[in-house]
């Protein structure tokens, strides 16, 4: 691995690069930070497919492009003196030594969920009036519902036991049966975001993440359907023509590749 000072170096070749950039490149000149919010959102997503492939050189170069955009934001920020890179890594340093008493003060914790209930304590001392404020409106509704608990069960807002969560699960799913014998649409939905809600909180007592879990799922099926319609190709059908139990035949053997 690098040293310390191999790692600052390759840190201001990147600032470096950014000015020259900036200054010179027709593309790089015309970006806003407004301009570069999806492609960040985008390299973030791409980030999370390397992480979920555990391809590690995927993640190093996913990581690359994300630290771009920082550096882009602060060289943008720097052009209005509104802040700059050195702001940025200062704020952020400022924060974990505030948020980090038992290691930067004299506050003892026991374990991991201390760590985190002081957490949520000390964001709401530097003036949030709800723990809930950090939660981003922007989050797709997955991530969001599981941010989401996470942040009031750091206040002592949550469920003991697991069982007791999956009651919920099951009570949830009775209620949703019965709308929909019901009819109502509305109401259909309704408890279909309560099952999804009481699954997802069901999740986190299981130490599982949600949102990885459904991408997991999402590739699985993906390569499975995928190995079907190569499959059909080699036959010259189309899987519109096939049955459903042809199609059976190699949707079973792709589970088992």
């Amino acid at each position: 691995m690098n040293s310390r000072t191999q790692q600052l170096e390759a840190f201001g070749r990147l600032l470096d690069i950014m000015d020259d950039l900036r200054e010179k490149c027709p593309w790089d000149k015309k970006q806003t930070l407004e301009s570069l919010r999806h492609l960040t959102i985008e390299e973030t997503y791409e980030l999370g497919d390397a992480i979920l492939d555990n391809d590690l050189t995927e993640i190093k170069k996913e990581l690359g492009d994300l630290l771009l955009h920082i550096v882009f934001y602060a060289k943008i920020g720097s052009e209005t003196n509104a802040f700059d890179i050195a702001d940025v890594a200062n704020s952020i340093c400022d924060k974990l030594i505030d948020r980090h008493p038992h290691i930067y003060g004299d506050v003892v914790v026991a374990n991991e969920e201390e760590v985190k209930q002081n957490w949520e304590k000390l964001k709401l001392k530097e003036g949030k009036k709800s723990v809930l404020e950090g939660v981003p409106k922007s989050l797709p509704a997955l991530v969001k519902a599981s941010r989401i608990q996470d942040k009031v069960k750091g206040v002592g807002f949550d469920w003991e036991e697991p069982h007791q969560v999956w009651d919920k699960v099951q009570e949830e799913l009775s209620e949703l049966q019965e709308e929909v014998i019901s009819g109502n649409q509305d109401k259909i939905e309704a408890e279909f975001g309560d099952v999804l809600f009481s699954m997802i909180n069901y999740a986190r007592f299981l130490k599982v993440n949600p949102e990885d879990a459904l991408e997991r799922t999402n590739k699985k099926f993906i390569k499975r359907f995928m190995y079907l319609e190569s499959k059909a190709g080699e036959l010259g059908k189309p899987l519109a023509d096939m049955t459903l139990a042809e199609m059976d035949v190699f949707w079973e053997e792709a589970k088992k590749l």
